[in-house]
């Protein structure tokens, strides 16, 4: 396998990833003004979707019959409060991952499979043009692969490069027990489970920002490993 050289960090390697920062690893033709162009294209062809899907959504609503009212459903995450669908060129890098993984996971979780297959693509190529990755951006794109390629590997390498910089990071034993339970490999799942135990209360009182935005999902696997535990 052919030795590759990391874009952003300038770590070598083999492999797909960056074992390093976890970006996907490329050729150096990476910066040339034709693959700069290819960007250009892809997020131009994200917006015209955008646009699309906003103006769909318009219309909608105002053709749609009367009805009987029912629960509230949040609005697409493709439009912001006035219907307006955003100009992701305009966006930072950070904040076009954002929107990006937010629209994927609330479609993977309304089973919208389309909607998926559709901006999944835009959303790993926003975490590769990524200014900087932290520990939050890593598990986001853990979770992505995890949950829309079921690609373990990946996502246990960006535990790696979580665990880089800060071993017991609660977000990193998370990402494993995760793919523990894709895969069915309970021998790390146990091993998740204690580290993530041993960690949290450590790891609570350092206050990281990135726990406040995942509480949840933190507790209910802290509740879940408690259980698994003896």
């Amino acid at each position: 396998m052919n030795s590759s050289v990391c874009a952003r960090c300038g770590a070598g390697g083999q492999g797909s990833f960056c074992a390093r920062c976890g970006i996907p690893l490329h050729p150096t033709r990476l910066g040339s003004a034709a693959v700069r162009s290819r960007e250009r294209r892809a997020w131009l062809v994200a917006a015209v979707s955008v646009g699309f899907l906003g103006i769909v959504a318009v219309w909608a609503l105002r053709n749609r019959p009367a009805a009987t009212p029912g629960p509230a459903v949040g609005a697409p995450e493709v439009a912001d409060t006035e219907g307006t669908p955003p100009d992701l060129s305009t966006m930072s890098p950070r904040d076009r991952f954002d929107r990006l993984y937010n629209r994927v996971m609330r479609a993977a979780e309304q089973t919208d499979t389309a909607t998926v297959a559709r901006f999944s693509p835009m959303a790993f190529l926003a975490y590769e043009q990524l200014d900087s990755v932290d520990a939050d951006a890593r598990y986001h794109a853990a979770v992505l692969r995890l949950h829309v390629q079921g690609d373990t590997g990946t996502a246990l390498r960006l535990a790696d490069t979580i665990q880089t910089s800060a071993p017991r990071h609660l977000l990193a034993f998370l990402i494993r027990g995760t793919a523990a339970r894709l895969i069915g490999n309970d021998r790390l799942l146990r091993r998740a489970n204690a580290d993530f135990l041993a960690a949290w209360e450590p790891e609570m009182k350092a206050g990281r920002p990135e726990y406040r935005d995942h509480m949840t999902m933190l507790e209910q696997f802290r509740d879940m490993a408690r259980r698994s535990v003896p």
